[in-house]
């Protein structure tokens, strides 16, 4: 059953709550995409099966939760995976896809008693500054800070509306700069056939984490939605991966 919350910045969230043993699995999902997602139902479905408790919850301006899109950044959204974090005795296990992925670090950096392990799923942490920025030309860039936003074409639809306030905010979030301390179990999955998140990416995130536990596996021919049936056994599996830590 669908519920709802207001964060403390006034934000309402909608999210959908299972009962079951802790740690709570928490899925955090990507840009523009929300909580009725393939990978969110299935690992929801598993939790239910486990009878481990889960959280999945759609971001501010993402899905059926308040607001519109294009006021959100990643700041706001960090905020708001915090607030559902908060709903939430004990420990959690984060499951992050795409800028969830980014997300889920930003809250492993922010609260490390509270997250007892993590799964990325195609992570594309710093996305606004080494994806959108640094793909725009000069052209781009101007119109961007003249204008505050500019389109871009998806392949989900629609275009992205990128905004002055999503990169510059951006910034102040990026987590590949200086040591990111997670002391907790982490996983990471991703497709070699992934167009918006490069395999460099997933790479560089596994070395610069400083973590004693940590692991990528790679799936020929997946892309980036890491949807399709093969690819959400390797998820299932990382989470167990995680949760067995956890467990310890």
């Amino acid at each position: 059953m669908e519920q709802r919350m207001v964060t403390e910045q006034g934000r309402e969230i909608a999210y959908h709550h299972t009962d079951g043993t802790g740690p709570t699995v928490v899925f955090l999902g990507g840009f523009k995409s929300d909580m009725e997602g393939t990978k969110a139902l299935f690992l929801e479905e598993w939790a239910r099966g486990q009878g481990r408790a889960f959280i999945r919850f759609d971001y501010s301006g993402h899905g059926v939760s308040g607001g519109e899109f294009t006021d959100g950044c990643i700041g706001d959204w960090f905020e708001d995976a915090c607030a559902i974090i908060g709903l939430i005795k004990g420990s959690v296990v984060l499951v992050g896809s795409s800028m969830g992925g980014w997300i889920s670090l930003l809250v492993a950096r922010a609260m490390p008693d509270k997250v007892a392990g993590l799964v990325g799923i195609a992570a594309a942490p710093d996305f606004t500054e080494d994806g959108f920025w640094a793909g725009f030309d000069e052209v781009m860039r101007a119109k961007l800070m003249r204008e505050g936003r500019v389109a871009l074409p998806s392949d989900y639809g629609e275009p992205y509306i990128i905004t002055k306030r999503l990169i510059e905010d951006g910034r102040d979030r990026l987590v590949l700069r200086d040591p990111l301390e997670v002391p907790c179990a982490v996983r990471l999955v991703q497709g070699t056939a992934d167009t918006s998140v490069p395999v460099a990416w997933g790479t560089r995130l596994l070395e610069h984490l400083r973590c004693e536990d940590a692991r990528l596996t790679l799936v020929k021919g997946a892309d980036h939605s890491f949807s399709a049936p093969d690819c959400l056994p390797v998820i299932e599996q990382a989470l167990a991966e995680v949760l067995a830590a956890a467990d310890r």
